[in-house]
């Protein structure tokens, strides 16, 4: 269930004590974990807490830099949700950062840690599971029939979308339109880490047996992330594969590569592949 299901104050019961009260049928609840708010309002958790404190800062200098009320069920609302898209942790009055959310205050490590906040959220990562690669629902109302397959409850299937959306786009995931969620190429690019000065040497000598080893393919050494996601893109030899899902991937191998490889001429910009499909004769 959501943490937010869980902090929601029940109603009081003014029925007269004199009649006979009816059973109360119980409240739907969810069974996977999803946040009522958007990605956007875990980021402005985690930028106040490393604006007050640092790593940690008690929840009254966090409401007081946000201009909130400490106390407020909205404030609470907001640190559940940080909690869910794992960028802080919540005790004894207290908000924490977790590894995850100081790396959203690094700008080299902002868009990657957007993109791992984004997965965080258990209903998000089952919902890109099941779709990479592929369409998602072509509606609001199927894609809330979905959800509320993963376990979102009946009520609360239209907010959780809601947040799903806004977060994506976020996050970066709707990069290449709102129908398909594609792992951001610009997050996989900041999750590299610079070598060690010390291990400079034996960078270079691995690069050095990469070219001598027949360039740049897999038999070089290892390959460079955006590659390697690349390539599981690819289905099976031998198994069908749609034209459109096709083209998606040429389009997207071509954006990879003007991103990890440098021009070899003296041309400036980008190249831009165009896949169109030919009507047969």
């Amino acid at each position: 269930m959501s943490a937010l299901e869980a902090e929601e104050v029940p109603e009081l019961n003014t029925a007269d004590a004199s009649k006979p009260s009816k059973p109360k049928q119980e409240r739907e609840r969810s069974t996977i974990e999803f946040p009522y708010l958007s990605l956007d309002v875990a980021i402005e958790i985690a930028k106040a807490v490393h604006s007050t404190g640092g790593a940690r800062a008690g929840t009254d200098q966090v409401a007081a830099h946000m201009g909130e009320s400490a106390n407020g069920g909205a404030f609470r609302n907001k640190i559940a949700t940080a909690r869910i898209f794992g960028l802080a942790t919540y005790a004894s009055e207290t908000i924490t950062l977790t590894n995850l959310g100081s790396r959203l205050n690094d700008p080299d490590q902002e868009k990657a840690a957007k993109a791992e906040a984004f997965l965080t959220v258990p209903l998000y990562r089952r919902i890109y599971d099941d779709y990479k690669g592929l369409v998602l629902p072509p509606t609001n109302s199927a894609l809330e029939t979905v959800i509320e397959g993963y376990g979102v409850s009946t009520k609360q299937k239209d907010k959780a979308r809601q947040a799903f959306q806004r977060s994506a786009s976020l996050a970066g995931f709707f990069e290449y339109g709102n129908n398909k969620l594609v792992y951001p190429a610009s997050a996989a690019t900041g999750t590299a880490k610079a070598p060690k000065v010390e291990d400079e040497g034996r960078e270079h000598d691995q690069d050095e047996k990469g070219k001598k080893g027949g360039g740049g393919g897999g038999n070089g050494g290892s390959q460079h992330p955006l590659i390697e996601g690349l390539l599981k893109e690819l289905p099976q030899p031998k198994t069908e594969w749609a034209m459109e899902d096709r083209k998606n991937w040429l389009e997207m191998a071509s954006t990879i590569f003007n991103v990890i490889y440098k021009n070899s001429d003296d041309s400036r910009g980008s190249l831009r592949v165009v896949v169109e499909k030919s009507s047969a004769k």
